[in-house]
């Protein structure tokens, strides 16, 4: 077994059937050595998660991008972990934090962006973003 068969042998969301949990969770994310790419986009128009007072489905776009450090997310796994939010109450706003902050635990990257745009309601949009230099590497320019 070659390198590379026994690095992926390791995602298991990959490899599997999985279902989607049925909560949100950092240990969902698997990852993978970056092999060199400087820049890591994610989006999707159908991310759900359940408004924290009517209990009704929010419908939203999410986009995730991110500068690796030594990890890369396995797109899979993201794709398990937003699924997890469908039955999740929470503000959209929150939301974007909570993400970020999981994919910055778990990748350590060197810049991360979560960008959450709902659906409109009642002639109304709403655009939360949480993006910043992850902390640990602050010095980083």
């Amino acid at each position: 077994m070659d390198r590379q068969s026994s690095k992926i042998e390791k995602l298991k969301a990959l490899r599997e059937r999985v279902s989607v949990p049925s909560t949100p969770s950092p240990y969902i994310l698997e990852t993978f050595s970056n092999p060199g790419a400087t820049t890591v986009e994610f989006s999707t128009d159908e991310f759900t998660s359940l408004c924290p007072v009517t209990g009704q489905p929010d419908w939203c776009s999410i986009v995730i991008k991110y500068t690796p450090n030594t990890l890369c997310v396995e797109s899979k796994s993201l794709k398990l972990y937003l699924q997890s939010y469908r039955n999740e109450h929470g503000f959209i706003e929150e939301l974007a934090t909570r993400i970020f902050e999981d994919i910055s635990t778990t990748l350590k990257p060197l810049y991360l962006e979560v960008v959450i745009t709902a659906t409109p309601r009642g002639g109304l949009s709403l655009t939360a973003r949480k993006s910043s230099k992850v902390r640990w590497f602050e010095w980083a320019d």
